[in-house]
């Protein structure tokens, strides 16, 4: 585990240095804030959705994030588009499914981006996981309000089935490409009362994994960070959200190596070898 968290702090440290572009196709709603975590991140953002454009734009990015928020057929179409291009230019692909469940626009969108494109890593909540892997979940408008009895199990047969990472958040953040585990134990009850820090997590999986191939890796490595970002705003917001919305900014921006050394709660499991 602790060459593990070393690797997390050096990407953290990557990031910082290469400045990898994220191009965003994401939900009206958080654009901002998500915009605002990536330069905080050390990375930087784009949000471009145009169907005419987005294939030229993922030619420059290091990652790009597909976050079904705020749907319309044509950012459904926009999204398949960018994702195939990405796929040919060997660019990883952050799939947040939000609201997967609610409605059949969402979930159907879900599905057939995970048809049409190979994704590197899916983040998203323990409902919207559930629903993808066929376990259930309860989707209350966009928000998790049920989960899996069992979501290690679930996560893991999902990221069999689609071959890539799947990375749930919530009270314990679960991550696993079908054989690894980790389970990130950092973060703050106050990350709740704010919109959009599920969708800030995606965007900081996004930076990570424009850094690090081995994107079991690049997951947790996110979640460790953005945990310990959020451990340290709440810290300093006195149970305010206003406060800790500003504050999570400021930790984000501030998070060094040495924190991520220092304060990373993370449990890895490892397959046994046979």
């Amino acid at each position: 585990m602790d060459t593990m968290v070393r690797e997390f702090a050096g990407d953290l440290a990557k990031i910082r240095e290469q400045k990898p572009l994220v191009h965003h196709i994401t939900n009206f709603v958080v654009m901002n804030e998500t915009a605002n975590i990536t330069l905080c991140l050390g990375a930087l953002p784009v949000m471009a959705h145009a169907r005419k454009e987005v294939e030229e734009m993922v030619g420059f990015a290091g990652a790009l994030l597909l976050n079904i928020g705020t749907l319309t057929p044509e950012l459904i179409d926009s999204m398949l588009v960018a994702g195939r291009k990405a796929n040919e230019l060997g660019v990883p692909v952050v799939l947040d499914p939000v609201g997967a469940g609610a409605t059949k626009l969402r979930t159907d969108a879900a599905l057939a981006i995970l048809e049409e494109v190979d994704i590197a890593i899916i983040r998203g909540n323990a409902a919207e996981v559930g629903i993808l892997a066929g376990a259930g979940g309860e989707i209350r408008g966009v928000e998790a309000v049920g989960k899996s009895e069992d979501m290690v199990s679930v996560a893991k047969s999902l990221a069999v089935r689609e071959d890539c990472v799947i990375s749930v958040t919530g009270p314990e953040d679960i991550i696993t490409d079908g054989e690894r585990v980790a389970i990130v134990r950092n973060g703050d009850a106050m990350m709740a009362t704010i919109t959009g820090t599920g969708c800030m997590s995606t965007t900081i999986t996004a930076g990570f994994a424009a850094v690090q191939k081995d994107y079991f890796k690049a997951a947790a490595g996110a979640l460790v960070a953005f945990g310990v970002a959020g451990e340290k705003a709440a810290a300093s917001s006195q149970g305010k959200p206003g406060s800790f919305h500003a504050a999570l900014y400021d930790a984000m921006y501030a998070l060094g190596a040495d924190a991520i050394l220092k304060e990373a709660n993370v449990e890895i499991v490892l397959p046994v070898e046979a």
